[in-house]
């Protein structure tokens, strides 16, 4: 299964494909953002999120670097460059019995970088 989910989400990345990131996400995933206090609850917020972070941090320069995984979870450093800001982070996943993701829980540094991901996703969030 450790594979399989995170070889899933790596396929979402490449191709931003928005109803294969709906089927890997459980209904009551929980999502905690680099900026936000409170965690997210739920699928429809999680895809938002995470669809807004498909745009902004994936990139020409968006890579994975290292990826570390158990059983039924995984971390995956990322590093991607926005507004000429470097931003280093990982991306916590766990998932269930079934293949679908329950928390997905991003962490970014240094501050600037989230700082600016702050406002980028601030922007992409409110768009329309």
């Amino acid at each position: 299964m450790t594979s399989s989910v995170l070889h899933r989400w790596h396929d979402i990345v490449r191709s931003r494909d928005l109803a294969a990131l709906h089927e890997l996400l459980a209904p009551d995933v929980v999502f905690h953002s680099p900026v936000v206090h409170t965690p997210q609850v739920g699928r429809a917020i999680t895809e938002k999120y995470l669809a807004a972070a498909l745009v902004v941090l994936n990139n020409d320069s968006f890579a994975y670097l290292n990826e570390w995984a158990g059983p039924s979870s995984g971390v995956l450093e990322f590093q991607t460059t926005v507004s000429d800001i470097v931003i280093n982070g990982v991306d916590i996943i766990e998932w269930n019995a079934a293949g679908q993701i329950v928390r997905f829980k991003v962490m970014v540094r240094p501050l600037r970088a989230v700082n600016t991901l702050h406002e980028a996703m601030r922007r992409m969030l409110t768009a329309g």
